[in-house]
């Protein structure tokens, strides 16, 4: 077997990256290119799990992934609503929009 590959993380021409005060990362959110492609790669491949998921539960793939359901739900997570990471999405991008407006 192989050795593990190592990281290597190189400044963009041999420079630092550009520091921002704390009071302007605390005032706005900035997204980056690296951060929207990881979103959207976590979203498509969730996406191609529901389906999976979705078929599984028709009986149209034997193996695939399986729904956790918990036995013995705890009490404290009765009123629990998830959120909806699409909704979420749409009201910063929003928000931006009207913020630079």
């Amino acid at each position: 077997s192989s050795p593990a590959q190592k990281l290597v993380f190189n400044r963009v021409n041999g420079k630092r990256p550009q520091v921002l005060p704390q009071h302007v990362l605390a005032s706005e959110e900035s997204y980056t290119l690296a951060h929207e492609e990881n979103v959207r790669f976590v979203h498509e491949a969730w996406q191609q799990v529901e389906q999976q998921l979705d078929g599984s539960q028709r009986g149209e793939n034997v193996c695939g992934p399986v729904q956790y359901v918990e036995k013995t739900p705890n009490p404290g997570l009765k009123n629990f609503v998830p959120i909806d990471l699409e909704e979420w999405w749409a009201q910063q991008f929003l928000a931006k929009i009207e913020n630079c407006s």
